[in-house]
């Protein structure tokens, strides 16, 4: 865990946020700005910076096996739903954690951005 990485607090439990999936490797929880009706962000628990640095397959698989999972447990899968994971601050990361956007609600544009 990175002491001062905000998302890494969450994880802790250091700080509050309203979580709606956790198991032993992967914490899921509303987005406090969200932009869409349904916006959570789905992290590992270990610190990982960006997409950049993972180097293992086993993070992906949790991610987005927890991803698909949380969409599931809403009964998102008749209306849709987008996964976006932002790697660096050109393509809009704006917390160095590794995390995946689940947005749902709402019509999706693409491209995106």
């Amino acid at each position: 865990m990175s002491r001062n990485c905000l998302f890494c607090k969450i994880a802790e439990k250091a700080l509050d946020a309203r979580i709606v999936y956790e198991n032993s490797k992967v914490i899921a929880f509303e987005d406090v700005n969200p932009q869409a009706p349904v916006h959570v962000l789905v992290i590992p628990k270990k610190h990982v910076g960006s997409a950049a640095e993972v180097l293992e397959g086993e993070v992906w698989a949790d991610l987005m096996g927890a991803a698909t999972e949380v969409a599931r447990e809403l009964d998102l899968g008749d209306g849709g739903y987008r996964l976006v994971i932002n790697c660096g601050a050109q393509a809009g990361q704006t917390i160095p954690h590794l995390h995946v956007h689940l947005l749902a609600g709402r019509s999706f544009r693409w491209p995106p951005g």
